[in-house]
């Protein structure tokens, strides 16, 4: 098949190099200059440069629009493949190749469409996580589903490591994509009753409530890992990241955020049953200052007596 890639970053290097291995030809590549965005941090691959290296055309463009769509709709192209394109796509666009265009996306669709998938599912304890291909059609991320991976969530992932895990699957989710699309294999429709949209994580976004229970103050912390946006809390005035906690296995009374000690590590109390003395408290290993410095003694900040809240004051 004759193939345009439109694509950038990490996620976008993973799609075109599988594509190129496949043995179909890419005839044109559209991709973002590069983008000073602190959420693609160790996740920047070139993928202009490695299209240069393969003596492909390459269109540099934030938006698929002008010049770039005239591009696209007058390659004579058999099918766009499309991976980490922040922008919307017009559909006399990716309806132009022959096949359509197919999506690779980050998440199990019909759920988490939209933007940073991994770090939701943490945070909303899913018990896997994915890469799908599917066909664009009206809307955001909507279309029929061509093939799909799974990925098991454990309690020892943070969104690292299943963002890894995810770009592991890019290529064969695209390399089974093509296989179903080249023997004319149907799409399976997307359920739109499952159908869920995420917004891109920022770091207001990371906030911790501890009201909300230890269990979600760990998925939070553990969604919030470098490279992405840290969670963070207030100390009185004193902005506190947390970079490493744990569920206590010790059962604390009291008010959320109230801070105590199990006589050998800090601990939140948390929970909104906290005041029954029910509800599991937070565990903090490791904190990170508003200066950057790590701290693996967080007693030598955080002591008994106080309060970590989502507010100053």
């Amino acid at each position: 098949m004759r193939v345009i890639f439109t694509g950038f970053a990490t996620f976008g290097y993973r799609s075109i190099t599988a594509l190129a291995d496949s043995g179909h030809e890419i005839v044109l590549v559209c991709t973002q200059p590069p983008i000073d965005d602190p959420y693609y941090a160790g996740m920047d691959e070139d993928v202009a440069a490695f299209a240069r290296r393969r003596g492909i055309p390459v269109i540099e463009t934030k938006r698929l629009d002008g010049a770039a769509a005239e591009a696209v709709r007058g390659a004579d192209a058999d099918l766009m493949v499309v991976t980490n394109w922040t922008s919307v796509i017009a559909r006399d666009v990716y309806d132009a190749p022959r096949l359509g265009t197919l999506n690779i996306h980050d998440s199990l669709l019909p759920k988490y469409a939209g933007f940073g998938a991994p770090n939701w599912a943490l945070i909303n304890d899913e018990s896997e996580v994915g890469v799908t291909g599917h066909l664009m059609a009206e809307g955001f991320d909507t279309g029929p589903i061509v093939a799909q991976r799974a990925t098991r969530v454990t309690d020892s992932d943070d969104a690292l490591t299943l963002t890894n895990r995810c770009l592991d699957l890019v290529g064969p989710v695209l390399r089974d994509s093509l296989d179903a699309l080249d023997a004319g294999r149907e799409p399976t429709p997307q359920d739109p009753e499952q159908w869920t949209y995420f917004h891109r994580r920022r770091p207001a976004d990371c906030g911790v409530d501890f009201s909300l229970g230890a269990r979600a103050v760990f998925n939070l912390v553990r969604a919030s890992c470098d490279p992405f946006f840290n969670a963070w809390a207030y100390l009185g005035d004193q902005l506190i990241y947390l970079i490493d906690v744990e569920v206590s296995p010790m059962r604390f009374g009291g008010t959320p955020g109230r801070v105590v000690t199990d006589g050998e590590h800090i601990v939140v109390v948390a929970g909104p049953a906290a005041h029954t003395g029910r509800e599991h408290g937070v565990q903090i290993n490791r904190i990170r200052l508003a200066d950057g410095t790590d701290i693996d003694n967080p007693g030598r900040i955080i002591r008994p007596g106080m309060y970590l809240r989502p507010a100053a004051g």
